[in-house]
């Protein structure tokens, strides 16, 4: 059930890929508050993808675009305001991708041509979309900028690699921008540190099912889905938000919070029992 929160708005979303995209939610979940939106992504990944049936679904338009590249933002952000009919309203980063973890290179291994890749596509290009928008003067005051993160920015998860590095530009990002942008057009930009989710993306980290397994006993609201990071990106869209900025907003259960649970110091004591025998 759609609440309105979005009527009249426009939106600009990066990243969607299938239905386990979270950024593939969040498009459903803005055309259902009333927003009018463009949909991205890379030619390859639109091939590889199912965008049309999204944009389909949602009465979208599709302008692909590979966001570490200034001339393909600038041509995205033009034809997207003429096809919405005027300037955006809020914008999702939803962007990740390490040829380091990709191709299994330890942390203490690092292909430093993939490193630059990898801050690139995962937190170069927001600035580079946040840039662009603001020389093109393409987002209406009061408007949000959103990107999504990992608490891996914030303290060191086993084999998270680079984009452990990635995301904690990505987050500096949203600070440095959101001070400038939100001094002159009263535009907000923050992060969500979501909880392991299990999208395309996701699904190329090693240990991904055991890592959300983790996560799952240590949060006591348990991991949250794409689907309800939908329903809170879509709040930072909207006006009931309208001075929050410069945020890395954790949407984890409460994963971040804590030190240990009871439900994983169960687990990690089974770890020391004796194997039976019999």
């Amino acid at each position: 059930m759609g609440y309105n929160l979005l009527k009249g708005k426009r939106g600009l979303i990066f990243g969607a890929l299938n239905d386990k995209s979270i950024a593939w939610k969040v498009a459903e979940k803005a055309h259902e508050e009333g927003a009018e939106i463009v949909l991205t992504n890379t030619p390859v990944s639109i091939r590889l993808g199912d965008l049309d049936k999204l944009a389909e679904k949602t009465n979208a338009t599709v302008i692909p675009a590979d966001a570490t590249n200034i001339d393909d933002l600038q041509n995205l952000i033009e034809k997207g305001m003429e096809a919405v009919g005027g300037k955006f309203d809020f914008i999702l980063h939803s962007i990740g991708m390490s040829p380091n973890v990709r191709k299994k290179r330890g942390y203490d291994d690092l292909n430093y041509d993939f490193l630059q890749k990898t801050l690139d596509i995962s937190a170069v290009s927001f600035h580079k979309v946040i840039q662009t928008c603001k020389k093109l003067d393409a987002i209406n005051e009061w408007g949000s900028v959103v990107a999504l993160t990992y608490v891996a920015a914030q303290r060191t998860l086993f084999e998270y690699n680079d984009m452990a590095d990635a995301k904690a530009m990505l987050e500096s990002i949203a600070r440095s921008f959101g001070y400038i942008y939100g001094r002159s057009k009263h535009i907000r930009i923050n992060t969500i540190s979501q909880s392991p989710t299990l999208t395309t993306a996701g699904s190329g980290v090693k240990g991904i099912d055991k890592l959300m397994d983790f996560s799952e006993r240590m949060s006591p609201l348990g991991n949250a889905t794409a689907d309800e990071c939908a329903d809170y990106t879509i709040t930072l869209f909207s006006d009931l938000t309208k001075k929050v900025t410069m945020q890395n907003l954790y949407h984890d259960g409460g994963f971040s919070s804590m030190g240990m649970s009871k439900q994983a110091m169960i687990q990690y004591e089974k770890s020391f029992e004796e194997p039976d025998c019999d």
